[in-house]
């Protein structure tokens, strides 16, 4: 049976963003490309190990362009010496690759940003011959969220990757399916401990669509609104040679073959945020939501399971969409991976979280109380696993990893890139979206050993392991079973063997009326912002 994308990805006529360039990048006007292969790497230490080995064959004639949120130099990417992502990308540099680095500008140390390491980062590589932007092109109260790298080889296409996900090059993110955390942990809120255990994706993508993320880069690059509205950023940018160059990126190169034998499509989804008058960016003037629009257009065609891990689930409108798909199709279930704890202390950073998980979590359990199912996760030590991850799998057919998160503020307000991929053809055991979603619930479960996990299993030994839980159903009491067994062994006590699996049922969020009253406007104008356009939000639209 052959599936049309059309039902489920948006078309070029409903991206609604008259501004954007990106579905013209290619012939016929489409919104998607296929002849691709899409690979989930599950956890950052996949992450890190697959793009290492790819900078150090880089050499002269090959680009390597990045962006990220946070980004810290000195970040390990394997535990070899020498595998700093710094290290590792002025020794390209020192090859004769061109490396180019878009970050967000972020803000000082002092409020909990990365500021000073950005500036250390970008000083480091234009010493070897690298050019840096430093970005500030977001609302007041936004981000860039986008973390991905794209390399592309002038002599080689058929190598051409790019890396699009929720993954930071930081401290933290290098942890592996054991959860023991990364090396270079970070502390975050107490729970998660000195090295917080940390449960992200990232997608490998080749093929045409490594043609789209480059072209999501070179729309940032090349635009010509200024990095920042404050004099006093552009002077002290001066002081430290930043963007002294920004030399043209070299012309982009052919759109990669189709991968023979591939059969996967995949759609790039974008949020760029309105970002006010006499500012905006010439290929998005009033922004653009396509995120939010794909999620509109495919959550509600879900009829068996909507599987979702996130970092957060916030708010009204996105939670909505869930809801509806939950009254319209009664055999319909919902599971929810979040994280435990949010990963702030005290009860000025927590509260307005509690709220917007609050809001939506009660949302969907009045619709559906016996259909959805919210956890979290622990590792087999019994310490919380920080949720990064940002991934949907709908029905077994269509499944997005990015970096945006299910919340008013990633659908409207910072910058986010996240990739919708389909199989061309119905799915199967080994199926794209199946098998992502397989390999999560496998490592959730303990039905494989971490080394498994993190070796790649095959399609035979993840069907045979996970055999019970093919069908949506089953999935869903697999997950309550495992949950109720860790629960009661914690509950007396942890005596005798501790039962295979990590999941543990989340409580419902509760705040009192006057914790609530306080934690509101945080939470709608810090937390969870809206950056559409005044007239988008009076309609409730994207």
């Amino acid at each position: 049976m052959v599936i049309d994308l059309g039902h489920w990805f948006l078309r070029a006529s409903e991206r609604g963003n008259p501004d954007t360039r990106l579905d013209d990048r290619h012939s016929n006007d489409q919104a998607w490309s296929i002849g691709n292969t899409a690979r989930p790497l599950i956890h950052g230490a996949c992450y890190f190990a697959e793009l290492h080995a790819c900078l150090t064959r880089l050499g002269v004639g090959d680009l390597v362009m990045f962006t990220d949120w946070q980004g810290n130099a000195d970040e390990q990417l394997t535990d070899d010496p020498g595998s700093a992502i710094g290290e590792v990308l002025t020794a390209a540099l020192d090859r004769g690759a061109d490396v180019r680095m878009l970050v967000w500008r972020s803000h000082s140390r002092a409020m909990g940003y990365s500021a000073e390491d950005h500036q250390a980062f970008g000083e480091l590589l234009q010493e070897h011959g690298a050019d840096v932007q430093v970005d500030m092109r977001v609302r007041a109260n936004g981000a860039h969220h986008q973390k991905f790298v794209v390399i592309r080889h002038a002599a080689d296409p058929a190598r051409d990757v790019a890396f699009v996900g929720g993954i930071d090059l930081c401290h933290t993110r290098r942890d592996d399916a054991g959860h023991l955390g990364d090396p270079q942990g970070d502390a975050i809120a107490e729970e998660y401990g000195d090295r917080p255990p940390w449960h992200d994706v990232q997608v490998a993508l080749q093929g045409p669509v490594v043609y789209d993320v480059e072209t999501v880069f070179r729309e940032r690059w090349e635009d010509s609104t200024p990095l920042t509205r404050s004099p006093l950023r552009r002077m002290r940018d001066a002081a430290a040679g930043l963007h002294a160059e920004r030399r043209p990126l070299p012309v982009q190169l052919p759109v990669p073959p189709g991968i023979p034998g591939a059969g996967q499509a995949v759609q790039l989804l974008r949020t760029y945020p309105s970002l006010g008058p006499g500012w905006s960016f010439d290929f998005a003037r009033r922004g653009e939501r396509s995120v939010a629009r794909g999620y509109t257009k495919a959550l509600v065609q879900a009829r068996e399971l909507i599987y979702v891990e996130d970092q957060f689930l916030w708010g009204s409108q996105t939670s909505r969409l869930i809801e509806r798909s939950l009254r319209e199709h009664s055999a319909l279930r919902v599971i929810v991976v979040l994280p435990q704890f949010p990963d702030q202390d005290g009860w000025f950073a927590r509260d307005p979280q509690m709220l917007g998980r609050m809001r939506a979590v009660l949302r969907l359990t009045r619709a559906a109380p016996d259909r959805v199912a919210f956890y979290g996760l622990e590792n087999p030590a019994g310490t919380p696993v920080y949720v990064h991850a940002k991934v949907c799998v709908l029905d077994d057919l269509w499944a997005s990893i990015g970096s945006d998160n299910f919340c008013r503020r990633s659908w409207t307000n910072d910058s986010e890139l996240s990739a919708a991929v389909m199989d061309t053809e119905a799915a199967g055991p080994s199926a794209y979206a199946r098998r992502l979603r397989l390999t999560l619930a496998a490592e959730h479960l303990d039905r494989l050993s971490p080394d498994e996990l993190d070796s790649g299993v095959g399609d035979d030994r993840l069907a045979d392991a996970m055999a019970d839980c093919i069908d949506p159903t089953d999935l869903f009491a697999r997950f309550a079973e495992c949950a109720d067994a860790v629960e009661a062994w914690h509950a007396g006590g942890g005596v005798g063997p501790r039962p295979p699996g990590r999941l543990r049922r989340l409580p419902d969020p509760t705040l009192s009326f006057f914790r609530r009253l306080l934690a509101a406007p945080s939470y709608r104008y810090l937390h969870d912002p809206d950056g559409r356009p005044r007239p988008m939000r009076w309609r409730s639209g994207f």
